[in-house]
């Protein structure tokens, strides 16, 4: 029986190449490669079936990096964002390790080996300096991104995130969700998790078949064993926990209504990062903001990129 979620992707593939990105792999090392969607331009277009496109260019725009949660690899998560970028902006959309088709051979599964790869890739790729928008788990790896590569990262849209998972807001945000591990809420085995998990993270309720939701989960959770031990990895200590002081701007931008990262967590984290941070809510959306509200969301990304990159230009 066909699966509808792999059905699909011809089409969603066949978009993002009409937004102006097309799929590479990066080797970072011996070991350890990254999926990308990159701008068209950069890369070299295979003249024959057999043959793998190459880096041909540097981004001529300014780049902009969308760094995907945990429920599903970059493409999915970002496919409403895409479009409304790549007109003005170099857009990357990576598949963190484990997701997609990224992987390696390191024992390490911190943010901190993610966003060492991650800024390794796209050294490779040209990009010296960039935007880096993330979300939720891709939130945490960008602030970790910020926070060790500030000569790159010229500024930071965080939306559901944190800059890291103590002991004790892990047990109170799992205590509150009603869920005994991170595992069990975000790494589903059944339909019906799926569904609960759909259930926490949107603020309206979706509906889909059932056979949407089985698809989903076969296509969507693979590598279980590896990104179980990345939820592992999130979790710090209290005493471990500092905010470090960052040179870029970050704005915070958040669906009102998110039930795993609350609109007060984002509001207290704003008054932490100090004058250099915004907040702006997005009304009726859950979690899944960038999904729900897409057209909102996207004004307001637009808006904050814009403001970034003025802002770091030099004064005539």
């Amino acid at each position: 029986m066909v699966n509808l979620v792999v059905a699909q992707r011809p089409l969603l593939h066949g978009l993002m190449k009409m937004a102006g990105i097309r799929p590479y792999t990066v080797e970072i090392e011996p070991g350890t490669t990254m999926s990308f969607w990159v701008p068209s331009e950069t890369i070299t277009k295979p003249k024959k079936k057999d043959e793998k496109p190459r880096i041909r260019a540097k981004p001529s725009k300014p780049a902009v990096i969308l760094v995907h949660g945990f429920a599903a690899e970059g493409i999915v998560t970002w496919q409403f964002q895409v479009g409304a970028l790549t007109k003005k902006y170099a857009v990357y959309v990576p598949d963190l390790l484990f997701f997609g088709g990224s992987t390696t051979d390191k024992a390490e599964r911190s943010p901190r080996l993610q966003a060492e790869c991650l800024v390794a890739a796209l050294r490779k790729l040209g990009v010296e300096e960039c935007v880096v928008v993330g979300f939720s788990y891709g939130g945490m790896v960008a602030f970790k991104m910020a926070e060790m590569y500030p000569e790159m990262v010229q500024g930071l849209v965080i939306s559901g995130s944190i800059l890291a998972m103590s002991e004790s807001l892990s047990a109170s945000s799992l205590q509150e969700l009603g869920v005994s591990s991170s595992s069990e809420l975000l790494l589903p085995t059944s339909v019906k998790g799926l569904k609960a998990l759909l259930s926490i993270a949107a603020h309206k309720k979706l509906w889909f078949p059932n056979r949407l939701h089985k698809d989903y989960l076969e296509v969507m959770f693979t590598n279980r064993k590896e990104r179980s031990e990345l939820l592992e990895g999130l979790v710090i200590t209290n005493r471990d926990v500092t905010i470090p002081n960052f040179p870029q701007r970050i704005h915070l931008l958040w669906g009102e209504n998110d039930r795993i990262f609350k609109l007060e967590l984002a509001q207290s984290m704003k008054e932490q990062l100090g004058n250099g941070a915004t907040f702006e809510g997005i009304k009726k959306a859950g979690h899944l903001v960038h999904l729900e509200r897409p057209c909102v969301y996207n004004r307001c990304l637009k808006h904050i990129i814009a403001s970034f990159l003025d802002s770091n230009e030099p004064k005539k």
